[in-house]
């Protein structure tokens, strides 16, 4: 307190003057270091979003079915014929998908995740069918920890999980489409050809319109 000097106005306000810039000083050196901490948790938060993002991503596409058949095949697009069926081109986008979310939970995962995926990968480059079945379960756990809720009952047994079963590629289903509507319109040409025919044989006028409300495309 020596500094405070009240025997004069000229004292007063220097001492007023000095207190208020150690405060300002102190408020701003805490609001820096407050500022600096709020980031840092900020971008915590959003690494571990977006960790929690890829790895939900990678849960729901190892462990989307419960039923059919939950082995991977390691097929790659090379070992298919040149015009594969439809279950094999299946067969394939689900590999590929189950390849991507073995990758992100290579960079993303817990240790234990990691070596799982890992092992599943070296299963899928040796040309072994694998299951995904444990890793799910990893991910399952992990993920409700993250989020803070309750674990799964010890006591519920809940039926092995596989990957997701994909469509179609979207260049079949289109082919598939459009042939079906050209079939369409060829028979709803056929029929609308027929109706004027059996028109024109019956010659009449109104006879005509109810021939041709008659027409199986029209009954349809």
């Amino acid at each position: 307190m020596r500094f405070l000097d009240l025997s004069s106005w000229q004292g007063l306000l220097t001492t007023i003057f000095g207190l208020l810039l150690i405060t300002l000083i102190g408020v701003g050196v805490r609001l820096l270091i407050m500022q600096r901490i709020q980031q840092r948790q900020q971008r915590a938060n959003r690494q571990i979003n977006e960790r929690l993002r890829t790895l939900m991503a990678a849960y729901k596409t190892l462990g989307g079915s419960f039923t059919g058949d939950l082995a991977i095949s390691p097929a790659h697009k090379r070992d298919l014929p040149e015009s594969p069926a439809v279950a094999d081109d299946r067969a394939r986008r689900m590999r590929d998908a189950v390849e991507a979310a073995l990758s992100d939970i290579i960079l993303l995962g817990t240790e234990a995740q990691v070596r799982l995926a890992v092992k599943a990968a070296n299963d899928m480059i040796s040309g072994q069918p694998i299951h995904t079945a444990e890793l799910v379960v990893s991910l399952r756990d992990f993920i409700r920890a993250a989020l803070e809720l309750d674990p799964v009952p010890a006591g519920l047994e809940i039926p092995r999980q596989g990957p997701t079963r994909v469509q179609g590629s979207p260049a079949a289903r289109g082919n598939r489409e459009s042939g079906g509507g050209a079939g369409e319109g060829r028979g709803g040409g056929m029929g609308a050809g027929a109706g004027m025919g059996m028109g024109l044989g019956l010659a009449g006028g109104a006879r005509l319109q109810g021939d041709a409300g008659d027409t199986p495309g029209s009954r349809n």
